[in-house]
C-alpha cells in the first residue's frame, strides 16, 4: 500500500502519518483537525474548566498522585513508546521523560498549593490602614503547541501546571510524535476520570499548521515549544486576540571548560551533554569552549568516549544513541558539518553504527567530534539539534564569556572550573536564562526553578513558581484592614468642591509621609492636622 512521508503531508490530506524513525515501520495515522473541529474541542474544554475551577487542591493532588503511581509502575512502557516514536534510547527516555515529570509532580504536591494561595504584600505608608494581597485565578483554557523531542514530558509539563492551577488545556502534539502523544493522552484521561474531573478538561489534538493556528485563535494563553521562525508566527497570530504567550525556542548552549578541572570527568559530562537524548532529540550543549592549556587532552578524552558510542535502533540492541526523529535532518547536519570543514575545521573522530535497516539508514547520524572551529562557521551559530561536538580554544575567562555571548540564542550554559567562585563569576556574565555551575542540565531537575531563555530562545518561563503562576490571572486586591472600625474617607480639603488650600494640604501630606528628615516630616504632619481641623480652609498658612 502507499505510505505517505512521515508527518510531511498537506493539511488537505487530513491525516498525520506516523512511523518509527529507527526502523521506518508504519505506526498508523491520526486526523489533522480543521479549524472548526479545533474550535469545538476548545469550547468543550471551556465548559469543563468552569467546573474544574471550583475543585479543591485535595482533588487536584489526588489526580497528581494517581499519575505519579502510574508513571512509576509503567516506566518501561512509557519509555518504549517514546523510543518507538522519536528514536531515542530507553535510558535517554528515562532521564528526559520519566525523571523530569516525576520531579514536577512531586514539587507540585509539595509546594503547588502554597504558591497559588493569596500572597500578602506591604501596603506602604499612605495605605497603612489597608491590607494588600495578590490573588491567583485560573486563566481559563490554555493552549500548548509542543515539539517532538520529549513527547511524554512535553505534554505532561504544561498539562500538570494548567490543571493544578484550575485551568483546562488543549495540547497540539507535533506531527512527528502524534502516535506517542495520543497514547499518553489516554493515561491522563484515565487519571482524570478516577478523580471525577469533568470530561474534556484536557485534550490532545493532532494536525499541521492550520490546526495550530486555530488553537492559538481560540484559547486564553498559548505555550509554544519549537523553532524561532514558528514562534514568531505564533506571536503574530496571538496578537490578533491579545493573549499572553510563552515561547521556548531552543538554544545553542555554551559549555565552558577551564584549565583547572578534572578532564576525564568533564569529558564524560560533555559527551552526555552533546549527545543528550540520542544526540538529536534535545537542544543540549552545542558549543564547547576549552581553555588552551588543556585543549589537546580534552579533545583526546572526548574522542575516546565518542569512539565507544554506537548508534542503532534503540529497541533492537544495546545502543548508546538512537535515530534522528525528523526525516531529512541528517542531510541538514551534514551540510553544517561540510560548511565547517570548508572553513578549516577538522573531524577528529566519528562514532559507529549498529545493524541498520535499509529503509532507515538516513535516520541515523554518527556522533562527531570536530576541532579548529570558529564563529564564521554555521555550525557555531545555527541550532544543529544533532550529535556534533565542535570544540574551540579560549585563552582567558573574558574571551570565554565573549564567545558564549556571541550567539542569537540565550537558553542556557554550563561552566566548569576547579574554583566554584570562578565558575560562578563566568556563568553570571553569560546572557541566558539557565546556568549550571560544574554540571549540565541540572537546572531542569530542580523543578522549583523557572526554565526559559532570552533572545531567540524565547521568553516566559516554565516550571517553578514563575511557571505555575504564569497559568493564572494575577489580581491585586486591597481591602480595609480594620473594617468596619476604620474606613477610608476623603480628606476635607480635597473633597468636592476642592478647598483653596487643597494643593497645599497635598504638599504637606506628601512631605509628612515621604520626607527624608524626621523633623521635616513632623512639621508637615502638624500642617496636615491644621488643615484637617480648620473650619475656614482658605485661612491656614504652612509652618515652614
Amino acid at each position: 500500500m502507499r505510505i505517505p512521508p512521515r508527518g510531511r503531508t498537506q493539511q488537505a490530506d487530513r491525516k498525520v502519518q506516523c512511523y518509527e524513525p529507527a526502523t521506518m515501520k508504519y505506526l498508523g495515522y491520526f486526523p489533522a483537525l480543521t479549524t472548526a473541529e479545533v474550535e469545538e474541542r476548545v469550547a468543550q474544554a471551556r465548559k469543563a474548566q468552569k467546573i474544574w475551577a471550583k475543585s479543591s487542591f485535595k482533588q487536584r493532588r489526588q489526580f497528581l498522585r494517581i499519575l505519579l503511581k502510574y508513571i512509576i509502575d509503567h516506566q518501561e512502557l512509557i519509555c518504549e513508546i517514546s523510543s518507538r516514536d522519536t528514536g531515542k534510547t530507553m535510558v535517554d527516555a528515562s532521564l528526559g521523560e520519566i525523571m523530569t515529570t516525576c520531579e514536577k509532580i512531586t514539587w507540585l504536591l509539595s509546594e503547588g498549593e502554597q504558591w497559588l494561595k493569596p500572597e500578602y504584600r506591604s501596603s506602604g505608608r499612605s495605605m497603612i490602614h489597608k491590607r494588600s494581597k495578590v490573588e491567583f485565578y485560573p486563566l481559563g483554557v490554555l493552549g500548548a503547541i509542543v515539539s517532538w523531542n520529549y513527547p511524554f514530558h512535553n505534554i505532561f509539563n504544561p498539562m500538570l501546571a494548567a490543571v493544578f492551577s484550575g485551568n483546562s488545556i488543549v495540547i497540539k502534539v507535533s506531527e512527528h510524535a502524534s502516535w506517542s502523544g495520543c497514547f499518553y493522552f489516554r493515561i491522563i484521561q484515565a487519571a482524570l476520570t478516577a478523580v471525577g474531573a469533568p470530561e474534556n478538561l484536557v485534550d490532545v489534538i493532532t494536525g499541521f499548521a492550520e490546526t495550530g493556528e486555530a488553537l492559538v485563535s481560540t484559547v486564553d494563553k498559548i505555550i509554544f515549544v519549537g523553532s524561532p521562525g514558528v514562534g514568531k508566527m505564533i506571536m503574530s497570530k496571538a496578537s490578533e486576540t491579545l493573549i499572553p504567550v510563552t515561547l521556548e525556542l531552543g538554544g545553542k548552549d555554551a559549555f565552558i571548560v577551564c584549565e583547572d578541572v578534572d578532564v576525564s570527568h568533564v569529558a564524560q559530562v560533555a559527551v552526555r551533554a552533546a549527545l543528550q537524548s540520542s544526540g538529536q532529540n534535545c537542544a543540549g550543549a552545542e558549543r564547547f569552549y576549552v581553555h588552551k592549556d588543556i585543549y589537546s587532552s580534552f579533545v583526546t578524552q572526548v574522542s575516546k568516549i565518542v569512539k565507544s558510542v554506537t548508534a542503532g535502533p534503540p529497541l533492537a540492541g544495546k545502543y548508546d544513541m538512537g535515530a534522528i526523529c525528523v526525516q531529512e535532518h541528517s542531510e541538514r547536519l551534514q551540510n553544517l558539518l561540510n560548511d565547517a570543514l570548508d572553513k578549516g575545521a577538522n573531524i577528529v573522530i566519528r562514532g559507529s553504527f549498529g545493524n541498520l535497516g535499509e529503509d532507515a539508514v538516513d535516520q541515523f547520524f554518527p556522533p562527531t567530534v570536530i576541532e579548529n572551529v570558529n564563529h564564521t562557521m554555521k555550525l557555531m551559530q545555527e541550532e544543529a539539534f544533532g550529535p556534533i561536538i565542535p570544540i574551540m580554544k579560549f585563552s582567558t575567562d573574558e574571551e570565554a564569556v565573549q564567545l558564549a555571548n556571541d550567539s542569537n540564542y540565550g537558553l542556557g550554559c554550563a561552566v566548569f572550573s576547579g574554583s566554584q567562585k570562578r565558575a560562578k563569576q563566568i556563568a553570571s556574565q553569560i546572557h541566558c536564562g539557565v546556568a549550571a555551575v560544574n554540571d549540565f542540565a541540572s537546572n531542569y531537575m530542580c523543578q522549583s526553578l523557572p526554565f526559559g531563555g532570552v533572545k531567540h530562545s524565547g521568553f516566559g518561563r516554565f516550571a517553578g513558581v514563575e511557571g505555575l503562576r504564569a497559568c493564572c490571572l494575577v489580581k491585586s486586591v486591597v481591602e480595609d484592614r480594620w473594617w468596619p472600625f476604620i474606613k477610608t474617607k476623603i480628606p476635607k480639603p480635597i473633597q468636592y468642591p476642592v478647598a483653596e488650600n487643597g494643593f497645599e494640604f497635598q504638599e504637606s501630606l506628601v512631605e509628612a509621609l515621604y520626607g527624608l528628615n524626621i523633623w521635616d516630616r513632623l512639621r508637615a504632619l502638624v500642617n496636615v492636622l491644621k488643615f484637617l481641623s480648620d473650619q475656614h480652609p482658605s485661612g491656614i498658612k504652612r509652618s515652614d
